[in-house]
C-alpha cells in the first residue's frame, strides 16, 4: 500500500481528483486529495492565498503520515510539490507531475505562461484592478481548460467550479530548489499532447530543467484527471 497525496491547480479543487481517487482507492492504496487555501471547502482570502500557504498545507498533511508518499500535482500544483520536496525530501517516496509547471530554480510560474506563446490561458485571463487575483470566463474552461471533455452534461455540471477568484501571488513566487534536495527525489512526467494551457512545446522545454525518471504521453487537453481518468492513473500506477 502506498500514501498518495493529490494536489490540484489553479482555479481548482480536489474534486477535481474523484475519479482518480476512486480508482487508485480501489488498489488499496491510502489516497488523499486536498484542498488547497482558497480553494473548494478550504476557505481562505485572498492575501492568505499564497504558494508558502498551499506549501504549509501539504507538508502538514504529509507530516500526519507515517511512511513516504507519492505526490501527484497538476498544473500549477508542481510548482507547489516541487517546493513541498525542497523542505521535505526525505517524505517523498516520488513526484508525479501531470500536464505540468515544472520549475527551474529563479523561475516563476507567471515568467513560464509569459514564454509560451503557444499558451491560451494567460491571454484569456482577466486581472483584478489590483492584480491580486484573477478569474477566467466559462467560455474559457470549455475551449481552453476543458478543451477535450466530450460529455456536454457533465461539462455543464463542472464548469461553474471554475469561476471563482484565484489568487495570483501563486503564479508570481519565486521556486527555490535546490540539486541536493529537490535534486534528490524521482521525478516523472506526464505530458498532455493537446494542452491549450501549458503547450507541449512549453512542456517539453521544462523537461529539461531537471533530471526526469520517465515521461509518458497522454493524448488529451490539460485536465487528463477529468477527461481519461483511466488512463491517467494507468500511468501513474507504472509509475508506482
Amino acid at each position: 500500500m502506498k500514501n498518495y497525496l493529490l494536489i490540484h491547480g489553479a482555479w481548482g479543487a480536489a474534486w477535481e481528483f474523484n475519479k482518480v481517487a476512486e480508482l487508485l482507492s480501489n488498489d488499496g492504496h491510502n489516497v488523499i486529495a486536498l484542498d488547497l487555501p482558497g480553494h473548494g471547502e478550504n476557505n481562505a482570502e485572498i492575501p492568505d492565498v499564497t504558494m508558502q500557504s498551499y506549501v504549509n498545507t501539504i507538508v502538514e498533511a504529509i507530516e500526519k503520515l507515517n511512511d513516504k508518499v507519492v505526490l501527484v500535482g497538476h498544473s500549477l500544483a508542481v510548482a507547489i510539490i516541487s517546493q513541498v520536496a525542497e523542505v521535505i525530501p526525505e517524505k517523498i517516496d516520488r513526484l508525479v507531475y501531470v500536464a505540468a509547471m515544472l520549475l527551474k530554480d529563479g523561475d516563476s510560474a507567471l515568467e513560464v505562461m509569459q514564454n509560451d506563446p503557444g499558451g491560451e490561458l494567460l491571454p484569456n485571463t482577466i486581472f483584478s484592478a489590483d492584480g491580486t487575483y484573477a478569474t477566467i470566463t466559462e467560455e474559457t474552461v470549455r475551449t481552453v481548460l476543458l478543451n477535450d471533455v466530450k460529455d456536454a452534461d457533465y461539462l455543464d455540471k463542472i464548469v461553474p467550479k471554475f469561476l471563482f477568484k484565484q489568487a495570483t501571488e501563486p503564479f508570481m513566487a519565486i521556486a527555490n530548489l535546490s540539486e541536493e534536495k529537490f535534486g534528490s527525489v524521482d521525478k516523472y512526467y506526464i505530458k498532455a499532447s493537446m494542452d491549450k494551457v501549458i503547450s507541449p512545446e512549453a512542456q517539453d522545454k521544462m523537461l529539461t530543467n531537471w533530471k526526469i525518471q520517465n515521461v509518458v504521453t497522454l493524448e488529451s487537453g490539460h485536465f487528463p484527471l477529468t477527461s481519461i481518468p483511466e488512463q491517467l492513473v494507468a500511468e501513474i500506477r507504472r509509475i508506482g
